[in-house]
């Protein structure tokens, strides 16, 4: 059976030579970089190294950066650090509604300190309403953290347009460029971001590696007690092979950018237009420019996300869904229900992310035997034989579940 992977917003496939690089850290050159002997010299030095490549690749310099072990250390490193470690100056943080997990639940866990925040909307498309956040912003608001790209829907944000909005007041501006940073490029300068995370894992990199900018200036409570690592900011013995492989991650990324653009973009455009051209009633969500070229997320009407998301593994087709049942009730996702999704079509939703190793072959094999998916899953569910019916979409109702192949399988 073919495998085909189309879930590279969750991880990308290491490089082969990214793995190479590693590989002399992980036998020959294993000393712990804070020993003062030549063995632990030689993993320091290659730590530096890396720094640098990494910092090259959003063009900071490379004592602003921080390397942690994933997206979501950054982000909570980002937020809370600044957040604690800046408190005497106000308790008023800003997000967006559809930021990643790892920012929305990192500030709910401050607003159980007394902090306040406030959650900006966005349009139909995902695009953050900047009169919101121009409104949202007072006296004592002391970090705004808004996401460079989305991870769903793949919404590209105007960074420079709400960085002005937000440098104008003064206010420390944090982004989450984990999807973008290495696929688009990224200025932190020009941007006048004062703190950016970003990931070696959806880069070609290891899983396990990430970074956080932070300008020179900034200060932040470290969130882990311990050593002196990462300028004191971030304690704990550096995985070496991984912030190497990063390193070289992010050269290749810079280096590549361009040509990886224009291949997955017309994989991207491909698997559009074939799905579209196959499949009734079927709605892309986030907007048709100003999106990640590597994204694809539709809303599928009739049928249930994780069935898609099942039947489609069945043909070894990876990919990931955009609803999630819980609690014996059918839930869309927070970026849909942000984006004004309706839920009866919402619920159908799947994502599909590419990556350079994807191919024309593996995306024709999706166009081909999606479209049989979802008429079988649409002969199985009461609203689609009641809309063939009659016309008329029904809805299914509050505390309404499904099984596995859209069928209505309790209510409340």
């Amino acid at each position: 059976m073919k495998q085909i992977y189309l879930d590279n917003q969750s991880n990308t496939m290491t490089d082969d030579r990214v793995f190479e690089a590693m590989v002399p850290y992980m036998k020959q050159n294993y000393g712990n970089p804070q020993s003062i002997y030549s063995l632990g010299q030689i993993s320091k030095d290659a730590i530096e190294q890396a720094r640098v490549s990494v910092a090259k690749l959003i063009n900071s310099n490379p004592e602003e950066i921080i390397f942690t072990s994933c997206g979501s250390e950054s982000n909570n490193l980002a937020i809370k650090g600044y957040a604690y470690g800046n408190s005497k100056k106000g308790k008023h943080i800003i997000v967006s509604a559809i930021e990643h997990f790892s920012v929305l639940n990192a500030v709910k866990s401050l607003e159980k300190d007394g902090f306040e925040v406030s959650y900006i909307p966005v349009d139909n498309k995902g695009f953050i309403l900047l009169d919101e956040l121009k409104k949202a912003i007072r006296k004592d608001t002391i970090l705004v953290s808004i996401q460079y790209a989305n991870t769903e829907v793949g919404t590209i944000q105007n960074i420079d347009e709400i960085s002005k909005t937000v440098k104008e007041k003064n206010i420390v501006f944090h982004v989450d460029a984990v999807v973008a940073a290495g696929v688009i490029p990224i200025d932190v300068k020009k941007s006048n971001i004062d703190m950016l995370t970003f990931s070696g894992s959806v880069i070609y990199g290891p899983k396990g590696t990430a970074a956080l900018y932070v300008k020179k200036g900034i200060y932040l409570k470290p969130q882990i007690d311990g050593g002196v690592q990462e300028f004191n900011k971030r304690a704990g013995t550096e995985n070496v092979p991984a912030i190497v492989g990063f390193g070289v991650a992010c050269d290749i990324a810079l280096n590549e950018m361009q040509q990886n653009y224009d291949k997955t973009i017309k994989l991207r455009n491909r698997l559009i237009d074939g799905l579209q051209k196959n499949i009734k009633y079927i709605y892309l969500n986030g907007p048709t420019e100003n999106r990640l070229s590597t994204n694809v997320n539709f809303s599928i009407e009739f049928v249930e996300g994780e069935s898609l998301f099942l039947l489609l593994d069945a043909k070894g087709i990876m990919a990931a869904s955009g609803s999630a049942c819980a609690n014996k009730s059918l839930k869309i996702s927070h970026v849909l229900t942000a984006l004004n999704v309706d839920v009866a079509v919402g619920q159908g939703s799947i994502v599909f992310t590419l990556s350079k190793y994807n191919t024309e072959e593996e995306i024709d094999y999706v166009v081909k035997e999606f479209p049989a998916i979802v008429e079988r899953l649409r002969m199985m569910s009461p609203l689609y034989d009641h809309f063939k019916t009659t016309g008329e979409r029904m809805e299914a109702g509050p505390g309404t579940d499904y099984d596995h192949h859209g069928n209505v399988q309790c209510t409340m």
